[in-house]
């Protein structure tokens, strides 16, 4: 019997493998998973000759082996069962839908529910109480592990990876082949780095001395292979961060001294000079660069191929290269996406018509905005706030074809 790679992780087998297949995966969430019930099933031959049904306890059995999926690079076990209903046979040639959820956490003890369909109908369900240990760090013999290093439960390091002595790495994160983590690095749970990337090595800037700055990465970060972060300077803080659930695309560049918040996209080759601010729900497309001591606002959409010399305005569609850098309206497309409201939207509209349509300064727009209460609210003024607090100036050149032409 072939193994799907999903379900290879379980240290099952045939007669005791319960799961065929992951349909979907919400890693730590949710997952679903599939079950063929054949007539070759062992427990068929007693239970009951004739009249061959699955046993409920088989059932628990199979939404423990899918909770154990959905809860990787740990040891699982069943601690007890709540509210187990069993609504019909399950009976050779059934196709059973397997979905389970996590419900909540309390450090080792987690909660799921579970229920088990077949052709849309439901013939079991349950709540699950299950005990978690993480597993130990998994070192491949070739990477070369500072012994100083701290590394997480859980945790994988891949062939040839070095990781240096005042690195720490937090639970389940997973550094590939031949990557560096290196000096006073701190890496938060369940990040991944891919191949080849270059994490917390000294930064490019010739005042550096060789003073112990630091970097720290905050949890389930994903950083694609031969993206390079470097640590701060002193001149700059000595500090260089990155929040949560952000995704650097392959050949990023993070120099020294940058903050970056949570959720942002880089696209590949996309590039921060030193002391840049990135906040969260940030997108710097492809190839784009970000001069130094630049700040990009919160929900911002950088172009592809773009030279930001200014700060970049939230919420809008900022592109160009250098001087021709202009704002091409509201990123609406991308604020529905994130969920913003019609009212929101509408008034992020008429405050990006004074800044870039009405034939105010743009000292007098942001005045304007601010003292219009129909505009007031926590998005617009942040807004207000973000020019207000620019020391390089922003962005405020108007692109042709914008979106602000468009009346509410």
């Amino acid at each position: 019997m072939q193994i799907a790679p999903e379900v290879d992780r379980l240290s099952f087998r045939y007669p005791s493998l319960l799961v065929d297949d992951i349909a979907e995966h919400e890693a730590g969430r949710r997952i679903v998973a599939m079950k063929n019930v054949t007539v070759n099933e062992e427990f068929f031959q007693g239970h009951f000759p004739g009249a061959p049904l699955m046993p409920g306890v088989l059932m628990i059995e199979s939404f423990t082996q899918v909770a154990t999926l959905l809860l990787p690079n740990a040891q699982v076990s069943l601690r007890s069962v709540e509210n187990a209903k069993f609504r019909r046979q399950v009976v050779p040639g059934d196709r059973l839908r397997l979905e389970v959820s996590i419900a909540r956490r309390r450090g080792d003890i987690v909660r799921a529910t579970a229920v088990a369909a077949v052709e849309g109908e439901t013939v079991a369900e349950a709540e699950l109480v299950l005990a978690v240990r993480d597993e130990d760090a998994k070192i491949d013999p070739t990477a070369h592990v500072a012994p100083t290093a701290r590394i997480g439960t859980g945790s994988v390091i891949g062939p040839h990876a070095v990781i240096g002595a005042n690195v720490v790495l937090g639970k389940q994160v997973r550094v590939g082949a031949s990557a560096i983590v290196d000096g006073h690095t701190t890496v938060g749970d369940e990040t991944e780095i891919y191949p080849f990337a270059s994490v917390g090595m000294p930064p490019q800037d010739l005042k550096y001395k060789g003073e112990p700055t630091r970097l720290e990465i905050g949890k389930r970060n994903i950083v694609r292979e031969f993206v390079t972060m470097h640590r701060g300077t002193a001149g700059g803080g000595g500090l260089t961060t990155i929040g949560d659930r952000n995704l650097f695309m392959n050949y990023a560049h993070i120099a020294h001294d940058c903050h970056i918040g949570s959720d942002t996209i880089f696209g590949p080759g996309a590039t921060l000079g030193g002391h840049v601010a990135v906040d969260d729900f940030a997108t710097i497309s492809a190839y784009s660069g970000v001069h130094q001591f630049c700040r990009v606002g919160r929900h911002a959409f950088i172009g592809g191929y773009s030279v930001v010399t200014k700060d970049a305005l939230p919420f809008a569609k900022t592109v160009g290269s250098r001087s021709l850098c202009r704002v091409y309206g509201l990123n609406t497309v991308g604020l529905q996406r994130r969920g913003f409201d019609d009212d929101t939207l509408r008034k992020l509209k008429r405050a990006y018509r004074y800044l870039l349509q009405s034939k105010l300064n743009a000292t007098q727009a942001v005045q304007k905005i601010a003292s219009e209460p129909s505009l007031s609210c926590p998005d617009v003024d942040y807004l207000v706030t973000f020019i207000r607090t620019s020391t390089r100036g922003a962005i405020l050149k108007r692109g042709k074809g914008t979106d602000a032409d468009a009346e509410d």
